[in-house]
């Protein structure tokens, strides 16, 4: 089956929305019974983000098959059944690495390798693979038009129109209408100038998506579809929510879906929205509101931590609540045991996410301390999982000066170590435990009270491991072993029985929830962190009505 395409491209300004907005055409096509595959062209040089500082680029996505992509991918996967892979985001690092490979090989033939035909060939080739199986395949194009390193990208797009015709193309072109405050109105003429800088290099975009934060009014949308050249209906609002999962509704009641059906003259089922809109309305009408502490070390770029938090909030909706998220920088509560209960204490629930290097640690220990001995929800992902044990380790079991030999080298109790696979080895790209790996629950945890089965699937994205030899002191103290690889070389999940819910992981299960779908170690989490919380404002709320009705509060008269 030969797919239909729709590529969507950005213009004026970067982050206006691509991903989200693929994703969200990508879920209505997929309400009207259509199977639809996505993907994401990144113009860097880098061969994949996995080596990128979090503070500029944000989220390292992983699929199943152990991709380090673009956290677009994470949206992908939210909003539609994709099942994404390293087929699903190339970089153009990654393109031009396989295209020397090939001439190093010799297989151009001693042809001179160009831009035009073999890079634009390579980028087509990964277009049509994705496009196998699928009705429709959505193509986003990173950066934004007219930037000069994706230019190929778009050269490829548009060739791609050249040879499939107008009825197997589409294109969405995302673009801004700012509105100027001290004009009092909305502008136009960024948009023009962003289908111009798209015209002259050969595509006429099909649909463009205005990013605007109100209404834009009926003359305005037919101005913009007369100097852009698109039909009135195809110029669509695309305004600013307080939930990305509204952006679909919102795309549907300006009729976004049936524009593509018509433009690429697709007959499809009518559009059954029905769980999206009650989903939403759960959003804005939660019973109450859960206070989550994330205790990070990139807080303050939150992109660091998209799937996370976007899980976070499954898990919310899950129970009919709002999520409240409180951003902790580890490092600010390295200074003292007042400043952690100060940082700390308003929160329901502590999660301490994954990560990379030493800065930060102590103050994660500290937390991770305080949820222990205060009986307050504590959820550990990866480095969470890792610093859970070595703050168990120096504070129950007495081993001073435990530590991960990622942080310390010459630590006496090496606790965690760098995965045995791996020594020696020092690049950074690509060496890690990627991907999806089985896990075996233990029966009679609460791991396994959680997904309510033996055995997981799980990815994975870490190279440091918890070290067996300290299994027998550390279980003997207290600390549980609720999951392990099968074979029993790694541990994959540890918990606290005497604790009301403290729990760690070595994978990140936030790449697998959904918002339809929430993942059940979220849920759970969420779910205790909001009886913790709500019990404790109910003995306070006790003790004040206690502490009214004592005789010296009695008014006498």
């Amino acid at each position: 089956m030969s797919a239909k395409y729709i590529f969507v491209t950005g213009g004026v300004v970067s982050s206006l929305g691509k991903g989200l907005a693929a994703a969200s055409i990508g879920c209505l096509l997929e309400s009207r019974g259509l199977k639809v595959n996505l993907m994401k062209f990144d113009p860097y040089l880098n061969v994949d983000p996995g080596t990128m500082s979090p503070f500029q680029h944000g989220e390292v996505f992983v699929t199943d098959d152990g991709a380090e992509t673009d956290l677009d991918l994470g949206h992908y996967e939210r909003f539609t059944h994709a099942k994404l892979s390293k087929d699903n985001n190339w970089t153009t690092g990654r393109l031009y690495e396989q295209i020397i490979l090939k001439e190093r090989r010799g297989d151009y033939l001693g042809k001179t390798v160009q831009v035009i035909p073999h890079v634009t060939n390579e980028i087509k080739a990964a277009m049509k693979k994705v496009g196998q199986d699928v009705d429709i395949a959505l193509v986003e194009i990173g950066g934004t038009i007219g930037d000069i390193e994706s230019l190929p990208f778009i050269e490829a797009i548009r060739q791609m129109r050249q040879e499939l015709g107008r009825e197997h193309t589409l294109f969405v072109h995302v673009t801004l209408v700012p509105f100027i405050a001290a004009a009092g109105e909305l502008k136009t003429k960024p948009t023009q100038h962003s289908v111009k800088e798209l015209l002259s290099v050969g595509i006429q975009p099909d649909i463009l998506l205005c990013r605007t934060d109100r209404f834009i009014p009926k003359e305005m949308k037919q101005k913009i579809a007369l100097f852009c050249n698109v039909e009135d209906p195809a110029v669509i609002t695309a305004m600013d929510v307080a939930s990305i999962y509204e952006v679909p509704l919102g795309f549907a009641k300006e009729g976004v879906d049936n524009l593509a059906l018509k433009y690429l003259h697709i007959n499809a089922r009518d559009r059954d929205m029905a769980k999206w809109e009650e989903l939403v309305h759960r959003v804005y009408n939660p019973k109450d509101e859960v206070h989550i502490g994330i205790v990070g070390k990139y807080v303050e770029y939150e992109d660091s931590y998209k799937s996370l938090k976007e899980a976070l909030v499954h898990g919310a909706l899950a129970h009919n609540l709002k999520l409240v998220v409180n951003w902790v920088e580890a490092e600010g509560l390295e200074s003292g045991d007042q400043t952690v209960q100060s940082q700390l204490e308003a929160n329901d629930g502590i999660l301490v996410p994954g990560g990379f290097g030493k800065r930060g640690i102590e103050g994660m220990l500290k937390a991770i301390r305080y949820a222990r001995e205060n009986n307050v929800p504590y959820f550990g992902i990866c480095l969470g999982m890792q610093t859970a044990c070595i703050e168990f380790a120096r504070n129950v079991c007495g081993l001073t000066g435990a530590n991960s030999s990622e942080f310390d080298q010459s630590t006496p109790h090496r606790v965690i170590y760098k995965l045995r696979e791996l020594r020696g080895v020092e690049e950074l790209g690509g060496t890690m435990r990627l991907g999806a790996w089985t896990c075996k629950i233990e029966p009679d945890t609460l791991a396994y009270r959680i997904y309510q089965t033996p055995e997981i699937s799980e990815r994975h994205r870490h190279r440091y491991e918890f070290n067996r030899e300290y299994e027998e002191t550390m279980t003997a103290a207290g600390l549980r072993i609720s999951g392990s690889s099968p074979d029993g070389t790694y541990v994959e999940m540890v918990e606290l029985p005497n604790h009301p819910h403290f729990i760690g992981c070595q994978f990140h299960p936030e790449f697998k929830s959904k918002p339809l779908e929430p993942h059940p170690l979220f849920q759970s989490f969420v779910g205790a962190s909001y009886e913790h919380g709500h019990t404790r404002r109910e003995q306070r709320k006790a003790a004040t009505v206690e502490m009214f009705h004592r005789p010296e509060h009695v008014t006498r008269h």
